[in-house]
């Protein structure tokens, strides 16, 4: 198929796509941070948990975006709230000042750390400033995130919880030219055990690790890919990213949520240190 000719458009989300559990935590009384929450996997997370009634209070710096979000969980008549605030996730005031204004509409318990970038070249070639701006947005932030949210999570009733992280196959395996993505993801295995040995088993740590997503974020990556190795953004896809794959085809934002949906509930409380790993079978099956 030709590149004019390719659909790189991120699926619709539909209230059929998400997962709902009846769990005594998933209320309005219960309150779960997103961040990244304006597109992609962020948007479909803020959704699903809104669909599952809790509060949730989306952190990203694009404000439309939020507010774009927000009207999804109104069309979908979502049992739950969703607030939008515009954070700087490099800022460590931001960070403080979202995780207060999610403490202050309930109870906060869930914390889902999403926001990523991303950016394709070699070590040598790499920008350092480029690599300050990945780290500090999805391994420094999410410290400081979860480092602002446990007083929180422990001064409720019973201190049950979680923080969970989005990490990737990237945080198993690494491949070339994304060399900030992947110290960034491998970090955050580091983090989720460190929440997870300081939890005390109620405050629970935990990470979603999935392949290939059709986000906003993925098409900027296909493109760049493409322009980085000299190939079609078609030949990027079947033989780079699906290339190693057994399922043959990329995961939707909505997918990812429902991760996140099952592993903040009841029925995986013994999901603490973790990782689910819902990959198509890049990293098990190595050829």
């Amino acid at each position: 198929m030709p590149d004019q000719e390719m659909d790189l458009s991120a699926p619709e989300l539909t209230p059929d796509d998400l997962l709902r559990i009846d769990d005594p935590y998933f209320d309005t009384d219960s309150v779960a941070l997103v961040t990244g929450a304006a597109s992609g996997i962020g948007r479909a997370t803020a959704v699903a948990l809104a669909s599952n009634g809790l509060t949730v209070v989306g952190a990203d710096i694009d404000a439309e975006g939020l507010d774009g979000t927000g009207d999804v969980v109104s069309e979908f008549d979502a049992g739950g709230a969703f607030h939008g605030v515009e954070t700087d996730l490099t800022d460590d005031e931001d960070v403080e000042a979202v995780v207060e204004a999610a403490a202050e509409e309930g109870d906060l318990r869930f914390v889902a750390n999403i926001a990523g970038m991303q950016h394709i070249a070699s070590i040598a070639e790499f920008p350092m400033e480029k690599y300050d701006l990945l780290l500090d947005i999805m391994l420094r932030s999410p410290f400081k995130t979860a480092q602002a949210a446990i007083p929180h999570i422990e001064a409720t009733d019973d201190d049950v919880g979680a923080i969970a992280n989005m990490s990737s196959v990237h945080g198993h395996y690494a491949t070339k030219d994304k060399p900030a993505y992947i110290a960034a993801k491998h970090g955050l295995t580091g983090l989720t055990r460190a929440i997870a040995a300081e939890g005390n088993g109620t405050l629970r740590g935990f990470s979603v690790s999935v392949g290939y997503v059709l986000t906003p974020l993925m098409i900027n990556q296909i493109e760049d890919t493409a322009a980085e190795r000299g190939i079609s953004k078609q030949e990027v896809i079947e033989d780079v990213m699906l290339g190693q794959a057994r399922t043959k085809e990329m995961m939707a934002p909505a997918e990812v949520a429902n991760l996140f949906v099952f592993g903040f509930s009841s029925h995986a409380k013994h999901l603490n240190g973790g990782d689910l790993l819902f990959d198509g079978g890049y990293v098990h099956t190595y050829e």
